[in-house]
C-alpha cells in the first residue's frame, strides 16, 4: 500500500509518497496554497492518482504536547481532507521534520547558497520516513 506524506504549511503543502510495499519514502512534489478546500481537493486527487491507500499528514506540538497554531492548521486541513475522499487520513506527529530536511541537506554536501528555499517536501520525505520507520518497528 503506498502511503502519502503531507507537510502542510501556510504557503506550501510538501508532499512525499512511500513506494508500493511502504518502505521507501520520495519526494513528489510542492503544491503552492490556494484555500482550504482547494489544497484538500489538490491532495486528494494527487492520492488518486497514485493509489494511495493512506494519507499521513504532519502535525506539531508544543512544548506541553498541545497541538500549537501550525498543528491546529493541520489538523483543520485533515478534517477538509476527509471530506474529500474515502482515502483515511492521520495526523502524524512531525517534530523536527523541517530540521531534520535541513540536516539531509547539509549530509547530502549540498553548499549553504544551495540549501536556502524550500524543504517542503523534504519535510514531507521526512515525516513519511518517521511514520514508515514507527510502523515496522512495531511487532
Amino acid at each position: 500500500m503506498r502511503i502519502l506524506a503531507v507537510d502542510h504549511g501556510e504557503k506550501r503543502i510538501g508532499l512525499a509518497l512511500s513506494d508500493p510495499n511502504a518502505i521507501l519514502a520520495s519526494p513528489l512534489k510542492v503544491i503552492e496554497h490556494v484555500s482550504r478546500l482547494v489544497d484538500a481537493a489538490q491532495v486528494a486527487d494527487l492520492a488518486v492518482q497514485n493509489e494511495v491507500g493512506l494519507i499521513v499528514i504532519g502535525q506539531s506540538f508544543d512544548e506541553e504536547g498541545r497541538p500549537n497554531l501550525a498543528g491546529r492548521r493541520a489538523a483543520r486541513f485533515a478534517e477538509a481532507l476527509q471530506t474529500q475522499t474515502q482515502i483515511p487520513v492521520r495526523l502524524w506527529d512531525e517534530s523536527f521534520s523541517t530540521q531534520d530536511a535541513r540536516a539531509t541537506r547539509i549530509a547530502m554536501g549540498v553548499g549553504r547558497k544551495q540549501r536556502g528555499g524550500h524543504l517542503d517536501e523534504l519535510a514531507a520525505v521526512m515525516i513519511l520516513r518517521s511514520y514508515l520507520e514507527a510502523q515496522h518497528s512495531q511487532p
